[in-house]
């Protein structure tokens, strides 16, 4: 693993940053297929399924897609379906639901996926995934906002996951890699708990400076206040940390498995399951998280 002598960098220089206005060719090619892509589900939703509840993390989702467009090279569009292609997985609506998923590629990622689940006041989630290409041994990028009860109770997660086990030979390139999430982590008291160990084991996978917040309507504000900023510098900070990662062409196999064996362990522990399965039936939901969420997963 090769990091670059200034592997950090407090303000995340913008050298580093692939800025597409640099590029019109790049960011128009991209702009035209997350344009293609978000049309094909109706993204971005204007309200929400009960026409009531505020679609809390919709801007999250724009940001990302803005984001994407601006700083990644020849995206395309991934799958959005099973393995056996017979069940689109793009968007569907059931007992008061709706689900809208995504899928890209680019020239640095192998996969990234986005989810966004409105069942109105019950509960509004946003989720992201970015895998970066195996010749990259670098952490996926996990983001998991969820709030239920029409902002009643509120459970926020963004980490750099390590796919390599903690040990001799990998805790000093972790704790580099934590460094980038640490600056943002001291910014946000809201964003500084620790997580539970009811689903995850968090010696698996995690990372000591994982952003974690769970709070209730009384503090509601922390999400434009503190989750907003925190989720764009981390997507910033992720792509400076992705840029001042040197290519390794003979580790693609090895970091590929370690991907798998995140895809297996996050599968077997998703807690979301059950809800899926509750409002979309239990092949469905199968299917979905194996296939679509964690596609490596079998």
């Amino acid at each position: 693993m090769d990091i670059g002598e200034n592997f950090f960098s407090p303000n995340f220089p913008s050298e580093v940053l692939p800025v597409s206005l640099n590029n019109p060719t790049r960011v128009n090619h991209n702009r035209n297929l997350l344009m293609k892509a978000e049309s094909s589900i109706g993204m971005p939703w204007r309200e929400s399924i009960d026409q009531v509840q505020e679609l809390t993390f919709m801007s999250f989702w724009s940001y990302q897609i803005d984001f994407m467009k601006q700083h990644l090279t020849d995206m395309r569009m991934g799958e959005v379906c099973d393995r056996d292609k017979t069940e689109d997985f793009s968007f569907a609506e059931s007992n008061g639901v709706r689900i809208g998923n995504l899928s890209f590629s680019s020239r640095e990622f192998r996969k990234i996926r986005m989810t966004y689940y409105d069942a109105g006041k019950q509960a509004q989630v946003f989720n992201t995934l970015w895998y970066p290409d195996p010749k990259y041994n670098l952490p996926v990028l996990g983001v998991d906002l969820l709030q239920f009860g029409g902002g009643k109770r509120n459970l926020v997660v963004i980490d750099f996951q390590p796919i390599q086990e903690d040990n001799g030979a990998t805790s000093v390139a972790h704790e580099k890699y934590d460094q980038y999430l640490k600056q943002i982590r001291d910014q946000f008291p809201s964003l500084q708990g620790k997580m539970s160990d009811r689903f995850y084991d968090e010696s698996q996978f995690f990372s000591k400076q994982m952003l974690f917040g769970r709070f209730g309507e009384n503090q509601v504000e922390a999400i434009l206040d503190e989750l907003w900023p925190a989720f764009q510098q981390s997507l910033e900070a992720y792509t400076c940390m992705f840029h001042q990662t040197n290519a390794n062409d003979l580790q693609q196999s090895q970091v590929l498995e370690r991907q798998r064996a995140y895809d297996i362990y996050s599968a077997d522990r998703d807690p979301a399951l059950a809800m899926f399965k509750a409002k979309f039936g239990e092949k469905w939901a199968e299917a979905f998280v194996h296939d679509f969420l964690f596609d490596l997963s079998r």
